[in-house]
């Protein structure tokens, strides 16, 4: 176990009080899940949570001092077998700028962290996990490293006693099961799901850009209907009252979590993890995750003739999902588009790169670190050349990293797969310079 863990964590965590912990202690403590606490010392949420996470790791813990510097502390050796709920350990990784601060926050928090100088191994861990938003925990099986549950948060405000430890996802027909609404007032059975695609969706009436897709998600679903296909989709409320929901519902032509079913709904957030709203979770009829990104897909296809919307190896680069490239490290061919078949051409040249790479990472039940695209000449393909400040060059072969504000460019006249390939895995391996963005 302790292999996984020093990959991932590095060799030296810190306590609260500063002292060092070294990460292959854990492994001989039974640490069977580990908590990635993702904040930072300017955020008020992050000060928020630290005070009820605190509580909720001591009592789990069986601590009888859960405050300030009640760390694990760097002499925990082999020992008896601990109690179960005695095997989760939460280490902090911080996107602090300021040592001082980071040393202020830190002081409190009763379990570990990754030291301050570790940056880089931090921004691996914000990127490798999708971290979007702040506070973020999230669950990982602590030998296997296959993450366990995405929305830690939601952990701690249902099961603050630690009743479900160690909170591993469920089958998608076990957590909706139970009664469904429709518009009307008629209740289904979730039973009626059978055999159909289900598209999960999270949404809300005082979010904007919810209510726009909602407006195009009628229409798609109509004609995913007309066309004969089994499809239902499910509304999860993120209302903040019922008679909200009820007006909001009223628009919707498919089935929704009955909003006084809160826990329902919370259970659902946490089996997909959802970081923010709209998103649109599409299923297949056993239930597995055919894509998280049914929003652009949606928004990509207004025909609907892709359905269920299987994910593509190589994207081509759009307004609707740009947003994409604020997830992780990305994969962008910049071509010209006035070259007829330039932009199929390089999308065919990518693809069995990206498709290998996301083989490799599914077979250990992991996302792809890297994202792939191929990008035309319009407004928005300008003003992303412009931001990351690269030359107007075509074809241009770039990743780029925005959490990072890091760029690689390789600006060569012709581009082959054995030169994307190279720089795919020379980017991996770290072995490529950045230049800032």
């Amino acid at each position: 176990m302790s292999g996984f863990l020093e990959e991932l964590l590095g060799e030296k965590l810190v306590t609260g009080g500063g002292e060092e912990v070294d990460v292959h202690s854990l492994g001989a403590r039974g640490i069977s899940l580990l908590g990635l606490y993702f904040g930072c010392s300017l955020s008020a949420p992050c000060a928020q949570l630290s005070g009820s996470l605190a509580a909720f790791y001591g009592r789990l813990r069986g601590d009888t001092a859960a405050g300030a510097g009640a760390g694990p502390g760097p002499g925990a050796g082999a020992a008896a077998e601990p109690e179960p709920r005695r095997r989760l350990e939460i280490v902090f990784v911080s996107s602090d700028q300021d040592q001082r601060q980071w040393q202020d926050f830190v002081r409190d928090m009763p379990w570990l962290a990754l030291p301050y100088k570790e940056k880089h191994r931090k921004l691996k861990l914000w990127n490798k996990y999708r971290i979007s938003n702040i506070p973020s925990l999230i669950f990982l099986d602590a030998t296997t490293g296959k993450v366990v549950c995405r929305n830690g948060l939601l952990v701690i405000r249902d099961d603050p006693e630690g009743l479900e430890f160690p909170w591993g996802p469920k089958p998608f027909r076990e957590v909706i099961a139970g009664p469904l609404l429709r518009n009307n007032g008629q209740s289904l059975e979730s039973s009626s799901l059978e055999g159909s695609h289900v598209g999960v969706y999270f949404s809300a009436h005082w979010c904007p850009p919810c209510r726009s897709l909602t407006r195009v998600l009628v229409e798609s679903y109509r004609k995913i209907k007309e066309a004969g296909q089994k499809f239902e989709i499910i509304f999860v409320s993120a209302d903040r009252s019922e008679d909200s929901f009820k007006q909001y519902f009223s628009e919707m032509p498919w089935l929704a979590v009955p909003y006084t079913d809160e826990a329902r709904r919370s259970r659902l957030n946490r089996l997909y993890g959802i970081q923010g709203i709209p998103t649109l979770i599409v299923l297949d009829p056993q239930g597995e995750v055919i894509t998280r990104q049914g929003r652009v897909e949606v928004l990509n296809d207004e025909d609907c003739r892709e359905f269920p919307w299987h994910p593509k190896p190589v994207l081509e680069l759009s307004d609707s999902n740009a947003v994409q490239l604020n997830e992780g490290p990305c994969l962008v061919l910049f071509v010209d588009s006035e070259d007829d078949g330039e932009s199929e051409a390089a999308k065919q040249l990518i693809q069995p790169i990206a498709e290998k790479i996301i083989a490799k990472y599914k077979a250990k039940e992991e996302e792809a670190p890297l994202l792939f695209f191929v990008a035309g000449e319009d407004d928005m393909t300008d003003s992303l050349r412009d931001y990351t400040n690269l030359p107007e060059a075509a074809p241009l072969l770039t990743i780029l990293d925005m959490s990072a504000r890091a760029k690689y460019v390789m600006d060569v006249e012709e581009i082959t797969p054995a030169i994307v390939e190279a720089f795919v895995n020379d980017f991996l391996a770290e072995k490529l310079k950045p230049e800032p963005i």
